[in-house]
């Protein structure tokens, strides 16, 4: 006997298995042609309804469906195939042999037609009764169309209010706000403005959380009926998501549309102040309400939703629970931040950061070398951006993940070379950290990695965080800090005194340096509260064990009332601006220069 090739049995048995698969399926499957004829039948659906396959193959699946089915199916289900390809979870009856009628749940999916193969329509059938209420709804309405025009009309309308209302308040759902929004804009009367509120409740989570989903239930309905007591008939009411509404309606003709929207917005707030009783638990309700107003001609309803969910952002951004008015300006503003991120992603993919480097000196003038590294954006259009044109847009996006790998690589590749070149010794590097790479759990790895691929000694590297940054979740930051601890490299809090670390706080994080931040330098001997902060500032360093740096630097007299105070280390312009890496050889080389600016003598180096 010859033995079929080994990849022939294979697609022979594949075969064989799919059939298989096919036939003996849990659950009913047909197929058709574009026309609705059906061209296979497996063994399970058969057995269901009691038809033969002989039966069923080469008619018309059509009449395996009541009048009101075909009719739901024609109107539609085939429609949404046609457009969409698929066809998800439809209620439906199937007559069998017996003409009886079995409740089922069709799904299908429509193949296209490739060359030397028709078109498939692949039909899932499941045996479920009344698996969700809204079908059995739409099934019970077009059933009783069969009998009369009258509840013809009932159910199609019925079809229609669960296709474009929220089934658990009754209010418009967000597919078909898009609509009822334009007509509203387009059939004000003489122009009139029309204004959006949307209304984002605060807290909503919390109610779920501790009193259950059905808790939450009952608050978004009672939500729903505040919301429709305190507009005229003829508003467009919706609900967004899961705890966001938008109420919509025309103004009174007046020049300035600005009043009477803050004025609505103000109806909406008061209406859900009083406390709601949900599951005997008295629940106090606030929103952050966005407001747009415009005139027809002016703005669409995309351009109210835009603007009220900018408004509603900054609501949230001042802590919640309060109305703010769109101005045209946030528009331009966020457009031109979502630009400023897509050319900042492409900049780094296509190598137009540089990194500057400001020189960090002992005030007893001893020779070691220390930088901060500083991020700039070569932009091919606007020039070298310096990191507050950016950074801040980086790191509300998340995409300071990115410039930070970017930064900490590029920084450490030139410990690299620096470790290579003649006459400047052992360089150590300060990199910054942004909040959202402190609480990254997978920071400590990079760092390692960026660390073995240059060949850079951990203790060449520090990285700072800021004050801020430690107390937005202290316990990841402990723990990342710790990490990092391990690897050996130093840890900096930048900018401190401007956050609100305790004591008990700093103590738990292993911390080398405080950087005393600049607002306080600049105020040296011309504040006593400046005078009183800083020294309070390097007094806390040293009785923790840590160096104290002092940032921005600018004068002499500012340096000399540092050295008087104790500060250990000093950074501004007056002892070296940012500079171009190539820079620092000719730096470090001039010596005499910078114990001049010291006003030091020349000490032993360490």
């Amino acid at each position: 006997m010859t033995t079929p090739p080994t990849g022939a049995t294979s697609s022979a048995d594949a075969a064989d298995g799919y059939e298989a698969l096919f036939l003996d399926a849990p659950c009913g499957y047909l197929t058709t042609d574009d026309d609705g004829c059906i061209t296979r039948v497996n063994d399970t659906f058969l057995a269901w309804t009691g038809h033969t396959r002989e039966g069923l193959v080469g008619s018309s699946f059509g009449r395996l469906l009541p009048v009101g089915d075909r009719l739901l199916m024609a109107t539609h289900a085939m429609p949404r195939l046609v457009t969409d390809g698929h066809l998800a979870e439809l209620m439906v009856e199937v007559v069998a042999a017996d003409r009886s009628r079995r409740p089922a749940l069709l799904s299908a999916s429509r193949r296209p037609p490739s060359p030397g193969r028709e078109a498939e329509l692949r039909v899932v059938v499941l045996s479920a009764h009344e698996r969700r209420a809204y079908e059995g709804r739409v099934v019970a309405t077009l059933q009783q169309a069969e009998t009369a025009e009258q509840r013809r009309a009932e159910a199609e309308h019925e079809v229609r209010q669960l296709e474009t209302h929220d089934q658990l308040t009754g209010l418009l759902n967000r597919d078909h706000l898009r609509e009822r929004l334009d007509a509203l804009v387009t059939a004000s009367p003489g122009g009139a403005p029309v204004v959006a509120l949307l209304v984002d409740l605060d807290h909503f989570s919390s109610v779920n959380d501790s009193l259950g989903h059905a808790a939450g239930d009952q608050l978004l309905v009672e939500v729903s009926r505040r919301l429709r007591s305190v507009v005229r008939s003829g508003a467009v009411l919706a609900r967004l998501g899961a705890d966001e509404f938008l109420v919509a309606d025309t103004l009174a003709p007046v020049a300035d549309s600005g009043p009477p929207a803050l004025a609505l917005a103000a109806r909406v707030a008061r209406a859900l102040e009083d406390p709601l009783l949900v599951d005997d638990v008295e629940v106090v309700v606030s929103a952050s309400i966005g407001v747009c107003a415009g005139r027809p001609g002016d703005v669409d309803g995309a351009g109210l939703l835009r603007g009220a969910d900018l408004a509603r952002h900054r609501v949230k951004a001042r802590g919640r629970d309060g109305i703010a008015l769109h101005v045209p300006e946030e528009q331009v503003v966020a457009v031109d931040h979502l630009r400023l991120l897509g050319e900042l992603r492409r900049g780094i993919q296509e190598g137009q950061l540089r990194l500057h480097y400001q020189p960090l000196v002992h005030l007893d003038g001893r020779a070691s070398t220390a930088v901060e590294a500083l991020v700039r954006w070569q932009h091919p259009e606007r020039g070298l951006l310096p990191p507050g044109v950016f950074i801040e847009a980086a790191e509300r996006s998340g995409l300071v993940h990115a410039l930070g790998r970017w930064v900490l690589d590029a920084a450490l590749a030139q410990v690299a070379v620096w470790d290579r070149t003649e006459g400047l010794g052992r360089v150590q590097v300060s990199v910054n950290l942004s909040t959202r790479q402190l609480t990254d759990p997978s920071l400590p790895a990079d760092v390692g990695t960026a660390l073995r691929r240059h060949g850079v000694d951990p203790g060449q590297l520090v990285l700072e965080v800021t004050e801020t940054a430690l107390m937005v979740d202290p316990d990841a930051a402990r723990t990342t800090l710790l990490a990092l601890r391990e690897l050996g490299v130093g840890i900096a809090v930048d900018d401190f005194g401007t956050g609100y670390a305790s004591l008990t706080y700093l103590q738990q994080f292993p911390v080398d340096e405080l950087k005393i931040d600049r607002s306080f330098v600049a105020g040296l001997g011309r504040s006593d509260a400046d005078d009183a902060i800083v020294a309070s500032c390097v007094q806390l360093a040293h009785g923790l064990g840590l160096s104290a740096v002092a940032e921005g630097v600018e004068g002499a007299g500012q340096l000399e009332a540092l050295r008087r105070l104790g500060c250990d280390y000093v950074q501004g312009y007056h002892l070296g601006r940012p500079m171009p890496p190539e820079d620092l050889v000719a730096w470090v080389a001039d010596r005499a220069g910078l114990l001049q600016r010291l006003g030091a003598s020349p000490a032993p180096a360490p």
